[in-house]
């Protein structure tokens, strides 16, 4: 409808000479270099498609801006929220969406329907390290609800359409931070895992987790979004190809790990990897070779470790496009236990989003898997470039226009385009 009416808006200006004057009827989101606050600009469009109001995602125009209707409620919010926006008269709305649908440009228009249901996995208990995409959600101001391992054995996972997966550990071995045995947090964490499992009937916190994961699933192929970072990617698939054997070692569970339990493992389970060989050393702190590592150490700085958005088009390859907008191609790297991915370990039916320059290694990716899709990214925090434990959290304030958290972002939007 909006776009018939600017069109008619446009035609009615220039036959009238109306058009120096016309009235605004439209708000444009611009999100290249010049946003004020790129971050907050996607909670006042997720609060705009919770108002029901249209809203187009103008992929690969000015930073993948967005186009919101003139609102009284959505300008204030985001004057509010210090995201600079344009108005724009219906003749200047024509002329936009025209540029963007010209088959010349490689952009395209996409209307966002409805806001996402968004759920993060994750503990109820306090552990010393934050997550990037709580903290993203909070700043965005992007209401979600945190659920965990019994809300997904209970089927809650229908209530939602986008689910995170907080820093987690899906194989049972407690994120592998056997060197913190002695701490309050983590044995606190390890008792509750325990309890929690003996309580849904498992022997061990192994079991609980792969039914978890296997949940989630299926929960995804039935039409979910899942996105995951740091040890939430690995640990998935390395639990999901795990199903018939035993990779834990007896520092976590009290029983060592299976015979030939490398040779056991069933690939055909998992969503993105695929010929991994996990760490079967319980004082490792890496899960397996599917992490590509830090890098070299003569690149091993904020200022030397970045990587690079793949350019699709816009018009024929809309969903990677809209996992990769931002204001910049280049993007700083950051480290986590899962920092990179090695190519060789992903399935040729994943699109690689985000590579490494000379390093044969990928930093983020999506797939699908019946009619859902999932995406990961690796490292931890995109602006704490070596986050460690007890570490305090990343104030996203000063860092209102990170390029990296607007990848976190463009995955909550994601769904709500779909059709």
């Amino acid at each position: 409808m909006r776009r018939f009416l600017a069109c008619l808006a446009a035609v009615l200006a220039i036959a009238v000479g109306a058009a120096p004057g016309a009235r605004a009827q439209d708000l444009l989101v611009a999100m290249d270099a010049g946003q004020t606050n790129h971050l907050r600009a996607y909670g006042v469009v997720y609060w705009a498609l919770t108002a029901d109001l249209e809203v187009e995602w103008l992929l690969n125009y000015r930073g993948g801006a967005f186009l919101l209707p003139l609102d009284g409620e959505v300008e204030a919010r985001l004057r509010e929220a210090g995201v600079s926006y344009e108005r724009l008269s219906g003749a200047q709305t024509a002329s936009v969406l025209g540029s963007v649908e010209d088959p010349a440009n490689n952009q395209a228009t996409i209307r966002l329907e409805k806001a996402p249901r968004v759920a993060v996995y994750a503990p109820t208990q306090s552990l010393p390290w934050d997550d990037a995409v709580l903290m993203a959600l909070e700043y965005a101001k992007i209401p979600y609800e945190k659920i965990y391992d019994d809300d997904v054995l209970d089927g809650r996972l229908a209530d939602f359409d986008w689910l995170h997966l907080h820093h987690e550990d899906f194989t049972g071995q407690f994120g592998k931070f056997y060197q913190f045995r002695n701490q309050p947090w983590y044995q606190q964490q390890k008792a509750g895992a325990e309890a929690d499992a003996a309580r849904r009937g498992y022997d061990k916190v192994s079991g609980l987790k792969l039914s978890v994961a296997a949940g989630i699933r299926g929960w995804v192929e039935k039409g979910g979004f899942m996105f995951a970072m740091c040890s939430g990617t690995d640990t998935f698939d390395l639990a999901l190809a795990a199903h018939a054997t035993d990779i834990v070692p007896a520092e976590y569970d009290g029983d060592g790990v299976a015979p030939n339990a490398t040779g056991a493992l069933d690939y055909s389970q998992t969503l993105a990897f695929t010929g991994f060989t996990p760490s079967l050393n319980p004082y490792e702190y890496e899960h397996s070779d599917i992490d590509a590592g830090a890098p070299p150490p003569e690149m091993r700085t904020a200022a030397l470790d970045f990587f690079t958005l793949y350019d699709f088009r816009a018009k024929t390859d809309p969903v990677p496009t809209m996992l990769t907008q931002n204001h910049v191609a280049s993007v700083k790297g950051f480290l986590g236990q899962a920092t990179i991915f090695a190519r060789d370990r992903i399935k040729p039916s994943v699109t690689i989003l985000a590579e490494a320059p000379g390093r044969n290694a990928v930093k983020y990716l999506t797939g699908t898997l019946g009619q859902g899709t999932f995406t990961f990214y690796a490292g931890h925090d995109p602006e704490d470039y070596q986050h460690f434990v007890g570490d305090p959290a990343t104030d996203l304030d000063l860092y209102r226009s990170s390029p990296g958290y607007r990848l976190i972002l463009n995955n909550v939007l994601f769904p709500a385009a779909r059709k």
